[in-house]
């Protein structure tokens, strides 16, 4: 018997922002809004057959390198292409080493990502 991934969990100070940030970075087609016992209100994205991305505001900010992230790569477009179109998003390019595949980016609260070439 195992688990499965229902969904990836990340702290924010504004949910509805982030979550519209990845929405339009990853084209979720859903958005929904809960609220738990505390009052406190969650905005998740979900989609078919992919998990859950799960936006709940926490007070303290980020401090570190995330011990977790995400490894995007592009559908349609070639890599480059990506990263800009993530810029435009409100993404900013952490790192671009020549000697790797992937490029390093921080979501609108410097959450880290990376993006890989299309596969």
């Amino acid at each position: 018997m195992s688990s499965r991934l229902i969904a990836v969990a990340v702290d924010c100070h504004h949910a509805e922002a982030l979550a519209a940030f990845w929405r339009e970075a990853l084209g979720y087609p859903a958005t929904e809004h809960w609220t738990d016992g505390h009052g406190l209100t969650y905005v998740e994205l979900k989609g078919p057959d992919r998990p859950s991305l799960l936006f709940q505001p926490v007070p303290e900010g980020k401090t570190t390198k995330n011990r977790l992230h995400l490894d995007l790569a592009p559908d349609t477009i070639e890599q480059r292409d990506e990263v800009e179109r993530l810029v435009t998003l409100g993404a900013k390019v952490l790192a671009d080493p020549e000697d790797e595949h992937w490029v390093v980016l921080a979501d609108p609260e410097g959450n880290e990502f990376c993006v890989l070439p299309r596969r």
